[in-house]
C-alpha cells in the first residue's frame, strides 16, 4: 500500500498538472482543387473554368494547447510532435482571442494576395480597386470590396496615387461622383457625401484602396478555421490551374506551402517539417519548399517526395511544367 500511493500521486500529476507547452505537429491537408464541406475551395464564379485534375494541397500545422503532463510526456515521446514553450506561441501581453484574430487577417491577407498574384501573372490589368469598405461609414452600401474605381467627379484615375490626389482636394459634407466597375454586375455611379476624420482636413471616404489586378469575376477561397499566410502559393496556383487550359500540376499529386506578395513573390514559412510529413502521408509526389525553407526541408525529406524549390509564382508554374515534361526542376 505504501507503495502504491507515489505510484497514484505521479499518476494524478500526469493527467491533472498542465504545462506551459503548445504541441506543434501534421495538420489536416486540403486540395484546393477539390471541395471542403460540400463547396469548392477555391470557387470562380462569373467566367468559364477550366477542368483540372490531379491536386494541388495546402498543408498546415496543427496547435494543443492546454497539455497535461501526461499528455505532453506522449506527444514528446511520439517523435512526430514539437513542444514549444506557451510564451512563444501565444505571448503574454496578447490575449489568444488577438492572437487568433490577427492569425485570421494573416490568412485574409494570403487570400488577396494570392488571388493579385494569380491576376497578375494572368496579365490582368491594373485598377483603384476598393477594400475594407468602414460600416458604418460614407461609402457603406454604396461601394463593395473588390469593386474598381474608375473615375471621380467624372475625371478617370487609374492609379491610388492619381486617385488620392483628387480626393484630397475635397471638404468634408462635399458630394462626389465616383464611377466603378462591380464584379458579376454592371458598371454602376454611387454618389457619397463624404464624412469627416480627425486626422486629415479633407474629405473622409471610409474606405482602403489600392492598386490591384482586376477581374470581372469573384474569387472565393472556402476554408474555415485555417489562420496564417502560409497558402498563399497554392491558393494562387489552383486559380492560374482553373482559368487556363492544361494542367499545372500534369495530374500529379502535388502538395506544398508558401506566402505570396500580390507580385508574386514567394515567402519563407513555419513547421516545414510538419507540412512535409502531412504531405507524404496523404500520398503527395511533389512537395512545394519555399527557397528559403530549402536548407530545413532536406533534413526531413522523405524518399517519396521530389522537393520542388519555389521563389516566385511564375517560376513555380515553369517548375511544375519541367517536371510533367519529364525535365529537372530548380529543387531543394
Amino acid at each position: 500500500m505504501v507503495a502504491l500511493v507515489p505510484i497514484l500521486v505521479f499518476g494524478l500529476l500526469l493527467g491533472l498538472v498542465t504545462v506551459p507547452f503548445v504541441a506543434l505537429g501534421p495538420g489536416p491537408t486540403f486540395d484546393t482543387l477539390g471541395e471542403a464541406d460540400g463547396k469548392p475551395v477555391v470557387a470562380i464564379e462569373g467566367t468559364p473554368v477550366k477542368p483540372t485534375s490531379g491536386h494541388l494541397n495546402m498543408t498546415t500545422v496543427s496547435q494543443r494547447d492546454g497539455l497535461s503532463l501526461g499528455q505532453a510526456l506522449v506527444l514528446w515521446g511520439s517523435g512526430s510532435e514539437q513542444l514549444l514553450p506557451r510564451d512563444l506561441v501565444y505571448p503574454a501581453e496578447k490575449s489568444r482571442e488577438d492572437i487568433e484574430k490577427s492569425q485570421n487577417a494573416e490568412f485574409q491577407r494570403s487570400e488577396d494576395n494570392a488571388e493579385f498574384a494569380a491576376l497578375n501573372f494572368l496579365k490582368y490589368p491594373k485598377a483603384v480597386t476598393a477594400q475594407n469598405i468602414n460600416d458604418p461609414g460614407p461609402s457603406a452600401g454604396k461601394l463593395q470590396d473588390g469593386d474598381a474605381i474608375d473615375k471621380v467627379d467624372g475625371t478617370p484615375v487609374a492609379t491610388v496615387e492619381e486617385f488620392s490626389k483628387l480626393l484630397k482636394a475635397t471638404k468634408p459634407g462635399q458630394e462626389i461622383v465616383l464611377d466603378y466597375r462591380r464584379k458579376n454586375s454592371e458598371p454602376g455611379i454611387a454618389r457619397i457625401t463624404l464624412g469627416r476624420n480627425d486626422d486629415r482636413d479633407y474629405g473622409f471616404l471610409g474606405i482602403a484602396v489600392r492598386d490591384a489586378p482586376w477581374a470581372p469575376f469573384t474569387i472565393d477561397f472556402n476554408l474555415a478555421n485555417i489562420g496564417g499566410p502560409s497558402a498563399g502559393l497554392i491558393f494562387s496556383l489552383a486559380v492560374v490551374d482553373k482559368l487556363t487550359t492544361g494542367e499545372i500540376n500534369g495530374g500529379k499529386f502535388v502538395a506544398g506551402t508558401g506566402s505570396i506578395t500580390a507580385d508574386g513573390v514567394v515567402g519563407a514559412i513555419g513547421g516545414i517539417d510538419h507540412k512535409m510529413a502531412t504531405a507524404a502521408d496523404a500520398g503527395a509526389t511533389v512537395f512545394l519548399v519555399p527557397a528559403k525553407n530549402c536548407d530545413l526541408a532536406r533534413t526531413a525529406a522523405r524518399d517519396t517526395m521530389t522537393l520542388v524549390k519555389a521563389e516566385n509564382l511564375a517560376q513555380t508554374i515553369e517548375a511544375l511544367k519541367t517536371l510533367t515534361a519529364g525535365g529537372q526542376p530548380p529543387t531543394c
